[in-house]
């Protein structure tokens, strides 16, 4: 009878696994938009003054690689019993989930805030937080209750007894965003007071069929709630991603980092040993100053500093954009960029991870156009880690060409080529 019911108990647990597929909504960044607009300099130059202005708060940055101006994916979550939604940025970059509480400053106005009154399953923290973001910043206190990914009418992935941030304040940067808060996707050891992401949180329920998630952005998006991309939780989304080309393991299990050995583009090649993170809270691809600069070059783009080049601040790069031809030169017209043969071979910047594949990106995934006549942008910036933490982000456009199956369990990062079309 023992033996029976120990069988029973197993077969139980083993039902109660999900796979849930999460919708994401594709919003064009705060950095597009300012580009558009020409504000993007001024901006970089504002951040540049308030490290500058505040070196002992900004020396320690736990969340370095994160900037509320680059976010572009986003999904619906429930909070407590019965669900109150919101809309908050997905982002493999951190760890912390935080919403909007009742007793936020003005800088949450607008914001659905999370009333821990109508929830029958809160339990009460207190803990102060605060996280100091690459700009901007939050805090708040801690609170208890069951976190849900999926929004109220979608399969939902509930994961009770989850600890997150009820803010008291955001920052300047964040409160004019359509999201309302940040669900951190990384490991616990990134997060601020330690405190037990959700998916790990969910992976230590044993509520995943298997311990890790699948990460398909679209090319295409928009901001009027059409699909983004689609995160599978406990499950490699095999509709959305081809066969896995191959695993690489963590070389710290804080961000999703990994080492890559070399980086190309064109006539351009740098051979050496980096740590770089995949992360879908950033849009462009960060490296260091020298690499940028050898690829954009090549690529045959201009590129603009800002606060002198000793910072290595990247207001952006620029290039002409062609709708003629097929050369393996961009020549000069007045209008987009179309994409050619050639140029899809010739324009192909490729990252090399220490298990010798290599990762081509194509131009559709890594030139911009941000409406300026003939001028496109290289999606590249300056990225400066200080001697500290991973020295490449790859952001929006690795990740749009190839799925990160992100496992937690085994804590390594495989990646499979997007199945939709360029």
């Amino acid at each position: 009878m023992q033996t029976t019911f120990i069988a029973l108990v197993a077969l139980l647990g083993l039902c109660s696994a999900a796979v849930v597929q999460h919708q994401l909504i594709h919003r064009e960044s705060p950095k597009i938009q300012m580009m558009r607009r020409g504000e993007w300099g001024a901006y970089v130059q504002h951040k540049a003054a308030l490290r500058d202005a505040n070196p002992s708060v900004y020396a320690n940055v736990p969340q370095n690689v994160n900037d509320f101006g680059d976010f572009e994916y986003l999904g619906n979550i429930t909070i407590g019993t019965p669900g109150q939604q919101f809309l908050v940025v997905l982002d493999t970059g951190s760890a912390n989930l935080w919403v909007p509480g009742p007793s936020c400053d003005g800088s949450c106005k607008g914001k659905t805030e999370f009333d821990a009154t109508k929830s029958s399953t809160y339990v009460k923290n207190g803990k102060a937080w605060s996280i100091q973001y690459g700009s901007g910043n939050a805090k708040g206190y801690l609170g208890q209750d069951t976190v849900a990914f999926g929004g109220k009418a979608d399969q939902q992935l509930a994961v009770p007894k989850t600890t997150f941030g009820i803010a008291t304040h955001i920052s300047s940067d964040f409160k004019n965003d359509a999201a309302e808060g940040i669900l951190g996707l990384a490991f616990t050891s990134l997060a601020v007071d330690h405190v037990v992401p959700p998916l790990i949180n969910a992976m230590n329920q044993g509520l995943l069929d298997a311990n890790l998630f699948t990460v398909w952005l679209e090319h295409k998006g928009s901001a009027n709630d059409v699909g983004g991309g689609i995160f599978t939780y406990g499950a490699v989304d095999t509709t959305n991603c081809g066969k896995v080309i191959a695993y690489q393991p963590l070389s710290s299990a804080t961000y999703w980092q990994f080492v890559a050995t070399s980086f190309k583009l064109g006539s351009y090649t740098n051979t050496k040993n980096y740590q770089v993170i995949s992360d879908t809270g950033t849009s462009f691809l960060g490296g260091p100053k020298a690499v940028i600069a050898g690829l954009a070059q090549a690529l045959g783009a201009t590129v603009s500093w800002g606060r002198g080049e000793k910072r290595g601040e990247m207001i952006g790069t620029a290039l002409v954009c062609s709708v003629s031809g097929c050369s393996s030169t961009l020549s000069t017209t007045r209008r987009r960029l179309v994409l050619c043969p050639m140029l899809q071979e010739h324009w192909k910047p490729s990252t090399s991870p220490s298990g010798g594949n290599v990762y081509s990106i194509q131009p559709v995934n890594y030139i911009v156009d941000v409406g300026m006549g003939d001028t496109c942008v290289f999606a590249a910036f300056a990225f400066n880690n200080f001697g500290f933490g991973p020295a490449w982000i790859l952001g929006d456009p690795f990740i749009r060409q190839y799925c990160n199956i992100q496992d937690m369990g085994n804590q390594k990062i495989g990646f499979a080529p997007s199945l939709q079309k360029n």
